[in-house]
């Protein structure tokens, strides 16, 4: 073979690596190192992946479920959260098994004509959920300085900016950076349901609520529908098999199965604390509003509480009058600026996957983090420009459609490739992750269908300025 076919190949070898700045780049000790050592170098990428599930969207449902119904779909919220665990943790298994992502797969295993329907979808459905973040930074900084919405939305832009200065610095500071944001939404949490006096929850309702389902109350089924039709978002399953390879790994069959147990560990401790943050939003819901119908705030302002309030700010707003403190208040709108700027990180990374991975195309990070900022802020600006600080209810309801309708595109090519022995060999999904997988699917795309009428219904809304 000639030098300049070598090149050629090699070339081509390079195409195909996602996130090819960080691919690679983080040392993997033997197989036989112990625990801690093969811990430290593995944990990270689930981290990176958990705050999607943490992110703005998450919280309307949670805070409309704990206000509706008490602690009545906490086990929504538990059961959401296992089949989010089902469906990353197939997701690092084929990155670590092919040494691809899934949108690289998708390219390579399925008809050329498919690639491009892809990737749109999957772009379309990254703006929408970086809509949902950009909109969560927004509220927070209009709550938190008082900046009008507009300009706060067009203030995220900068997020930009820093990404690209985080990603200078390796995938090892992104997820140190991610992990100080999700600590400091946790430890806001942490503070208002254990220390604060006046939201400290009822721990054996909890409990009960927890293994006793039930959706006897009217209205019980679409909001529990919301609840798990935000879980799992499909540019996470893109992202998480591209992540996984920033992992310096082997191919031996030893070092496969120590990297699948290890990203297994770090998928399940991950997404465990996602749902100890999303429980802990629907708990301070159950606790503060459950049962109550308005709150008189500064300045005789009288908020109802309807099905149809906006959660995010009607909690803010009357965290403090209701409480007695203003403490409660400021906690939640920095822990709600966290998770749209931990959310905004990963999603950005999400979209360079899928581009290089569906297309082969490469830009200038800086490029692309512009052309995915740019998708998602124009709406909001458009929409609040146009109809005020009311629309943002609305654009949420619009990005949920968006991803309901992409999902199943993410999910059952991921199932199909993990179950295929011809590519997954001796890793193939086990009769347990087979079941598992395929089940969390088939009911997570049924309750994205059963609530998607009411969805489109309120989108059309949106669209037609009603």
């Amino acid at each position: 073979m000639s030098q300049s076919d070598l090149n050629r190949e090699a070339n081509a070898e390079r195409l195909t690596l996602s996130l090819e700045e960080t691919h690679a780049s983080v040392e993997v000790p033997h197989h036989a190192a112990g625990f801690w050592a093969q811990w430290k170098a593995f944990v990270g990428p689930a981290i990176l992946v958990s705050v999607g599930y943490m992110d703005p969207g998450n919280w309307g449902t949670d805070l409309a479920g704990g206000a509706q119904f008490h602690y009545g779909l906490l086990w929504v919220v538990g059961v959401a959260s296992i089949m989010a665990i089902f469906m990353q943790v197939l997701a690092a298994r084929l990155g670590v098994v092919t040494g691809k992502g899934l949108a690289q797969c998708c390219r390579d295993w399925y008809p050329k004509w498919t690639r491009v329907p892809n990737w749109l979808l999957s772009e379309i459905a990254i703006g929408a959920c970086d809509l949902a973040e950009v909109l969560g930074s927004a509220v927070a900084l209009n709550l938190l300085f008082h900046i009008p919405l507009l300009w706060a939305v067009i203030i995220t832009g900068l997020d930009v900016l820093i990404l690209l200065a985080l990603q200078n610095f390796g995938m090892r500071t992104i997820e140190a950076i991610v992990l100080v944001l999700i600590a400091t939404i946790s430890v806001c949490y942490f503070i208002e349901i254990f220390v604060l006096p006046e939201t400290a929850p009822q721990f054996l309702q909890m409990g009960r609520a927890l293994f006793t389902p039930s959706l006897k109350q009217a209205g019980m089924i679409y909001v529990a529908v919301g609840i798990i039709g935000a879980t799992v978002m499909p540019h996470n399953l893109y992202l998480h098999s591209a992540l996984v390879q920033s992992r310096k790994l082997q191919k031996d069959d030893a070092s496969v199965r120590r990297a699948i147990q290890f990203n297994t560990i770090d998928s399940v401790v991950a997404l465990t604390i996602a749902f100890f943050v999303n429980a802990a939003i629907l708990v301070l819901a159950a606790t503060v509003f459950f049962g109550k119908q308005s709150i008189t705030v500064a300045g005789g302002e009288v908020i109802h509480f309807t099905a149809d309030s906006d959660w995010i700010r009607v909690a803010y707003l009357t965290l403090a009058p209701l409480l007695g403190s203003a403490v409660a208040s400021i906690l939640f709108a920095v822990a709600l600026l966290a998770s749209g700027q931990s959310s905004t990180i990963t999603g950005t990374l999400a979209g360079q996957v899928v581009m290089e991975g569906f297309m082969h195309w490469r830009l200038r990070p800086w490029v692309r983090r512009l052309i995915t900022r740019t998708v998602a802020i124009l709406p909001a600006v458009l929409l609040i420009g146009l109809r005020g600080d009311s629309s943002v209810t609305d654009l949420l309801n619009l990005s949920q459609v968006i991803l309901a309708l992409q999902l199943p595109f993410a999910m059952f090519p991921l199932l199909h490739f993990t179950s295929s022995r011809r590519r997954m060999g001796q890793w193939k999904n086990s009769k347990f992750l087979l079941i598992a997988g395929w089940t969390s699917a088939i009911l997570i795309t049924a309750m994205d269908l059963y609530g998607l009428p009411d969805l489109l219904k309120a989108s059309w809304q949106v669209l037609a300025g009603s």
